[in-house]
């Protein structure tokens, strides 16, 4: 249900209930982009969308589920429109760079990840299947429960169940030699 705002309803309900969570939907946007101006312009969108549509917000209820379901929906609806159009390369800006074989562009993530020794946990996460870093992201960093995974996801919680338990597997097949070297 719409509930007509006024504009100074509006600016209340972004200031105290929205606002509150920016480092927590930006951490996710990263997750989700491994690109940190990426990250930022998704979450600018995603908080425009919030400002724009906070008649559709129910003041007092999970507002981070709700701005982390417009971060997602914002994310998806970017990477269609992304993968509808043709790739196009820069090749002044390619130069002097390695090249990946298989997609033809510049993987971005192994430059991030040269620099961040030690970093095997994220970097494993972050080669996830999109669907099983998402699930994973919501459920074992940002706390959330499975019923409200599969509203933010918009699937069932027995595929949020399904989907976080072959996250797991994967992320402990990825991680083992390192657990080793760790000692666990």
């Amino acid at each position: 249900m719409v509930q007509e705002l006024t504009k100074a309803e509006q600016e209340k309900i972004f200031n105290e209930e929205f606002l509150p969570h920016i480092e927590s939907v930006y951490n996710f946007a990263f997750y989700l982009t491994n690109d940190e101006e990426d990250a930022k312009d998704l979450l600018q969108e995603s908080f425009l969308k919030a400002y724009k549509y906070a008649g559709y917000y129910q003041e007092g209820t999970n507002a981070k589920a709700w701005l982390l379901k417009i971060l997602k929906n914002t994310f998806i609806n970017e990477y269609r429109k992304k993968s509808t159009k043709p790739r196009q390369l820069d090749y002044d800006n390619i130069e002097g760079r390695e090249v990946s074989e298989d997609m033809g562009i510049v993987d971005l993530r192994h430059e991030v990840f040269k620099e961040m020794i030690g970093d095997e946990i994220t970097k494993a996460i972050n080669e996830l299947p999109a669907d099983y870093r998402l699930i994973i992201l919501l459920c074992d960093l940002e706390g959330f429960k499975y019923e409200e995974i599969a509203k933010i996801v918009d699937v069932p919680v027995g595929t949020v169940r399904s989907r976080l338990h072959r996250a797991r597997n994967l992320l402990k097949e990825k991680l083992a030699d390192y657990a080793k070297k760790k000692g666990f």
